[in-house]
């Protein structure tokens, strides 16, 4: 299935945020999800299963100084 990371199309198979963000290799404790233009919780990641045609932004935070 495709959707839209970050304003890009990629195809994907059908999974949860927390698979799809797994399987990027990505550190949940510094990212922020938004689905469809609303922020999703870490705690819903595994319960939301990524659709055809969803817009997903990954946000990670970076400390420094």
């Amino acid at each position: 299935m495709e959707i839209i990371v970050n304003g890009l199309k990629e195809t994907t198979l059908p999974c949860s945020i927390a698979e799809f963000v797994a399987n990027k290799g990505l550190a949940p404790g510094a990212l922020v999800v938004e689905l469809n233009q609303q922020i999703i919780k870490q705690q819903q990641w595994q319960a939301i299963q990524l659709k055809e045609d969803d817009q997903l932004e990954l946000l990670s935070f970076v400390g420094g100084g």
